[in-house]
């Protein structure tokens, strides 16, 4: 946390895990006489003790000398993929916050237990190497749209009994989110499942430290990505030229990450596709059975023709997807 000179923010849900960094980071600010931190705490409006809950952490902080900001989430909320709405949500929100104020970095409360539970959620998904390694301690804003904005996690390395000791010793409470007991929700069955997994000697930490290598190795992965992106792309106005021979001739994780990459950058989208999804499309690409063309991640591709001539003759050319149109109570669109 050296390089925060600045005025830094974090995000504060109430759980024991972002209460702990909040006095955490309060005491590392006093003790180098920088600024205190901004806390930040969304009001989702998921459950009826949202807003209460949200006015509670604003007095947890307030009464430890910090100023709070509470979000709120407003709108309908969507009855399916309420957790990826939620999340997306939560960061859209304080990252319109932070670019007003010209605050570039905030500080989160994931743990190692959250390295190992997002290994095994994304594992159960079908993830690549990608998904699979280990969250970064520092990484750019995780929803489109906040160039500049960075996500620091300094509690990788400690676990979640560890700072709830902390917090009991300063004798702070915390929140327990109804959510977290929600077996609807993915992130709950697979924290269930960690006990059974614990007892065969799965444990988070073996589990985290799994994600560890596969970090490394995904390290290795981005510089080779580069090279061959540098050699399989040219960027248009209008979409992206890509080689597919330069791309089908790279190692398959190296071609993979490079498509995901291309994808990515075409639709303007922070996540990669689903693996078993880009999988087929590789495949497609490689086994030249793409037709007239596919649609992935938001992307159309399709063969260049003339449009690559000048680049090279089997050019696919990959643009963003059109929006669908609508179709009325009529029939029609």
């Amino acid at each position: 946390m050296a390089d925060h000179d600045g005025p830094i923010a974090v995000a504060v849900s109430g759980g024991s895990d972002s209460l702990a960094l909040m006095h955490l980071l309060r005491g590392f600010a006093k003790a180098r006489k920088r600024p205190a931190p901004l806390v930040l705490t969304v009001d989702h409006g998921l459950h009826k003790s949202s807003a209460a809950n949200a006015r509670k952490v604003a007095a947890w902080a307030t009464k430890a000398g910090l100023k709070t900001e509470i979000l709120t989430w407003t709108g309908s909320k969507p009855k399916s993929g309420i957790e990826a709405a939620a999340r997306e949500a939560r960061y859209r929100l304080m990252g319109e916050w932070l670019a007003k104020r010209k605050i570039a970095t905030l500080f989160v409360g994931h743990t190692g237990d959250d390295q190992a539970e997002t290994f095994l959620l994304r594992l159960a998904r079908g993830s690549g190497l990608d998904g699979l390694a280990a969250m970064r301690a520092r990484s750019p804003w995780p929803v489109p749209g906040f160039a500049g904005l960075m996500v620091a996690r300094p509690l990788l390395d400690a676990s979640r009994d560890e700072l709830r000791a902390h917090l009991k010793s300063l004798k702070q409470p915390w929140l327990d989110d109804p959510m977290n007991d929600d077996p609807a929700f993915d992130r709950v069955k697979i924290r269930k499942a960690m006990a059974a997994l614990a007892e065969a000697g799965l444990t988070a930490p073996r589990i985290a430290a799994a994600a560890a290598h596969l970090a490394r190795a995904r390290e290795s992965l981005e510089i080779v990505t580069e090279a061959v992106l540098a050699r399989a792309v040219r960027t248009q106005p209008s979409g992206v030229l890509l080689d597919p021979a330069v791309l089908v001739a790279a190692p398959r994780e190296v071609g993979l990450r490079a498509l995901a990459g291309v994808l990515m950058a075409v639709s303007g989208q922070a996540y990669r596709p689903r693996f078993e999804a880009l999988e087929r499309l590789f495949d497609r690409i490689g086994g030249g059975t793409l037709g007239a063309g596919a649609t992935l991640h938001g992307c159309h591709i399709r063969p260049a023709g003339r449009a690559g001539k000048d680049f090279v003759p089997a050019a696919l050319w990959l643009t963003p997807e059109s929006p669908r149109k609508t179709v009325s109570s009529t029939g029609k669109a």
